[in-house]
């Protein structure tokens, strides 16, 4: 089992390190979701269910739909 954390861990620090230098914001968003599901995870491996419900629900569902409601209203400026 910390075997299992560790490398959900690791997974998390590549995906924030990847949001980061992500130039698409479309693929930023989707990153974003796997690190909020990959959280949602560690707080269940935690023995917080109440705090992993609210993380895949609010992180990975809501913010998720939000953000690319807001690109689907934006214009794609190539520079």
């Amino acid at each position: 089992m910390q075997a299992l954390n560790v490398i959900l861990v690791i997974f998390l620090i590549i995906c924030a390190i990847a949001v980061e230098r992500t130039k698409d914001l479309l693929s930023a968003i989707i990153i974003f979701a796997a690190y909020s599901l990959v959280m949602a995870v560690l707080w269940l491996l935690l023995k917080a269910p109440d705090i992993a419900m609210t993380e895949a629900a609010i992180g990975a569902g809501v913010t998720t739909i939000l953000f690319v409601a807001v690109i689907g209203k934006t214009r794609r400026m190539e520079k």
